[in-house]
């Protein structure tokens, strides 16, 4: 029985992707739209999505258009899995506690801890 991908790195800018992916979990975006939206550059968010895609947290597709025609590229379109949107989830949440834990310990006055 093959082993199930293992989760991605939380990097800042994968928690960035997977943060504006999970505020629309049912919207497909193309890669630029989303680095956008992540304020990211597309040569960081295109891997970001391949191993999205590997983990099994995204499905994708290419659009179906003739590109002379429309005068641009075809994009790929990606969307979160019903799995990937709940992983997705915990993971940002994962994220978010080790951040503030690593926050307090490092600076309890700004964490709300005493002096």
């Amino acid at each position: 029985m093959p082993r199930p991908p293992r989760e991605p790195r939380m990097t800042q800018p994968t928690q960035a992707v997977l943060r504006a992916l999970v505020a629309e979990p049912t919207h497909e975006f193309y890669g630029l739209e989303l680095g956008a939206i992540a304020g990211l550059p597309s040569g960081t968010v295109h891997p970001i999505l391949a191993r999205l895609e590997a983990c099994g947290w995204l499905v994708s597709h290419w659009e179906d258009l003739d590109p002379h025609t429309e005068g641009r590229p075809r994009r790929r379109y990606y969307q979160l899995t019903p799995d990937g949107a709940v992983r997705a989830r915990a993971a940002l949440a994962r994220a978010k506690a080790a951040t503030a834990k690593l926050q307090h310990r490092l600076r309890p006055d700004l964490a709300g801890g005493a002096v």
